[in-house]
């Protein structure tokens, strides 16, 4: 096809395959935990660290890992804090990512609302081979970490008593998980958008678990998703002229649908 002779193309199909491969790990550890809030958090932070870069007239991308990783931490000490009241820690850190971000915008009197605006909404020219490679390096780590770390994340995740009576570091672990998941929403973040990279992260997960029982399952059958829904939406933006985040939320929400839909048919199928 003609789109993929264009660079900014290739580069952001490349994005798009390791997006594929990491979004269903983080999706799906974030879904057990009941975390699934945290991603969309992180998202609407990390605004304010664009926003501070284009302010100093920095990479936007370095100063939005700094403030996602910083803002990740302490995501994890206001759960420690609020532990019956996990949602306050969501609610106070979103709003106040959101205030900053609007702030430092105000301060910034040069031409800042298109770069936003990219950042806000997705646009597929924005990615560097740099942060190809960024999310290239991202994903071996994510992919090593899930190998080594694999059982002990799968007790943390379902019973953090069990786990800390194991010996477990469960704050240390519990700390690396959530800067892991800010790290991963600053680099993809331009492809997407801060408003829906949340969603590109949970959905192949939310996906896949309705298809599959098993822990494995649902990642293998997430990552086909991500992968269809990525490119799928990639295609329809070059086509259609519209936001890739968009088209790749729609993507998955057409796919979310037909296996609902499936498996409504199969039940009654099996009723008769």
């Amino acid at each position: 096809m003609e789109m993929f002779f264009h660079g900014f193309m290739q580069r952001a199909v490349q994005a798009s395959l390791l997006i594929s491969f990491i979004a269903p790990l983080l999706g799906l550890f974030l879904i057990l935990r009941r975390q699934s809030l945290m991603a969309d958090t992180l998202s609407h932070v990390s605004l304010a660290g664009v926003a501070l870069g284009l302010l100093i007239g920095v990479n936007p991308t370095w100063t939005n890992l700094l403030v996602v990783a910083a803002i990740a931490i302490m995501l994890e000490y206001l759960r420690v804090v609020y532990r019956t009241y996990s949602e306050i820690s969501i609610a106070i850190l979103m709003s106040v990512g959101m205030a900053l971000a609007l702030f430092l915008m105000g301060l910034n009197e040069g031409g800042a609302t298109l770069s936003m605006n990219q950042f806000l909404f997705g646009s597929i020219v924005t990615i560097s081979q740099q942060q190809v490679w960024m999310l290239f390096i991202l994903t071996i780590m994510i992919s090593l970490l899930y190998f080594v770390f694999r059982k002990p994340m799968y007790i943390l995740t379902f019973d953090e008593e069990i786990a800390f009576t194991a010996g477990l570091p469960i704050k240390t672990m519990s700390i690396l998980f959530n800067v892991l998941t800010g790290v991963t929403i600053a680099i993809i973040m331009p492809i997407v958008g801060a408003l829906l990279v949340s969603a590109i992260i949970v959905l192949p997960a939310a996906i896949s678990m309705r298809l599959s029982k098993s822990f494995n399952g649902v990642i293998f059958i997430g990552i086909v998703i991500a992968l269809i829904g990525m490119l799928s939406g990639l295609v329809a933006s070059y086509e259609l002229g519209t936001p890739p985040g968009a088209s790749i939320i729609l993507i998955f929400m057409i796919l979310f649908a037909a296996t609902a839909l499936v498996k409504q048919i199969l039940r009654h199928t099996k009723l008769d």
